[in-house]
């Protein structure tokens, strides 16, 4: 090849995608598929129940679950979306898709918090009688679906499986509630209870989104994956005997899990194009000792001045 002929980004590109990143993106989209489609049916289901129960209680939480459909379906989108290698437009592929359906699947956790809780005070002070026998069997039959569905993200790890697998999560913990509210209502008529326990539950399950939340903005404002010092690795390949210094490192997250690193070596006693070469070899090997799957090293020689003005 010609120094004038057109480089090929596309497949350079792809060199630094493993056939097991794609299998693991593939894995976490059928998982938020199921969890979508299983949780639209249920939805539906649990509309008509809660019309034959006449319960508010279980008809707001069919809102808050067509909520949860909708958010489960943009993630479900944006994980596909994100398996997409890059091209001319998104140079790095299209990772940080998943961070979107993050985004909002936390979002649409807090706002059916929210919502949730404007139904759940009132009734806190003014309690209804549900039919308690309804609420029960509705209630095992979201506590199977739920857990069927949390089974499947369970080891998901990218951040809008987890965001996902949080949601699930806080449907599961609210028909339990709902069944345990059934259950004392077969005996005792603490109406409250209902509206107490839903309360608990949303206040448990928007601090969990709101970490992950935190998380996510932390990736998309580019900050330092957590874990790993920048300093520290500038202090190891520091002390190679052909380095000088090493400067201008910046280190972030595609998606919370692929992080990408570049940095500046300024180096002493290099002679030939070969040790320029065994000085990235023994840095990149450093630097994947930390996770790290990307990295762009800038050699800069002796009496070379430094690009960035450093």
């Amino acid at each position: 090849m010609s120094k004038n002929d057109p480089v090929e980004p596309r497949q350079e590109h792809a060199h630094h995608h493993p056939h097991g990143h794609h299998h693991a993106h593939h894995h976490g989209q059928g998982n938020i598929k199921f969890a979508f489609i299983l949780n639209l049916s249920f939805t539906l289901f649990e509309i008509a129940g809660g019309l034959w129960t006449n319960s508010m209680a279980i008809l707001s939480d069919a809102v808050h679950d067509l909520g949860d459909s909708l958010a489960l379906g943009l993630a479900w989108y944006f994980e596909h979306k994100s398996k997409q290698q890059g091209n001319d437009k998104y140079s790095f592929g299209y990772q940080r898709f998943s961070l979107l359906s993050a985004m909002i699947t936390g979002l649409v956790l807090l706002g059916g918090g929210v919502a949730v809780l404007a139904q759940a005070i009132p009734r806190l002070l003014h309690p209804t009688a549900p039919h308690a026998t309804g609420m029960l069997w509705i209630a095992l039959v979201g506590i199977v679906v739920n857990a069927l569905a949390m089974w499947r993200l369970r080891r998901g790890q990218s951040i809008s499986e987890r965001m996902v697998g949080w949601h699930m999560l806080e449907d599961l913990l609210g028909w339990v509630a709902v069944l345990a509210v059934g259950v004392v209502l077969q005996f005792v008529d603490w109406y409250f209870l209902d509206a107490a326990v839903s309360i608990a539950i949303v206040i448990y399950v928007c601090y969990g989104a709101l970490k992950h939340l935190r998380t996510t903005l932390s990736i998309f404002l580019q900050g330092v994956p957590p874990g790993i010092s920048p300093a520290q690795i500038e202090t190891k390949i520091g002390k190679m005997p052909q380095v000088k210094s090493v400067h201008h490192t910046h280190l972030w997250s595609l998606d919370g899990q692929h992080h990408v690193l570049t940095m500046h070596i300024r180096t002493q006693g290099i002679s030939q194009p070969s040790d320029i070469i065994d000085l990235k070899n023994k840095a990149k090997a450093i630097i994947k000792t930390y996770g790290i799957g990307h990295a762009t090293i800038e050699i800069e020689l002796e009496g070379e001045a430094c690009f960035m003005g450093g």
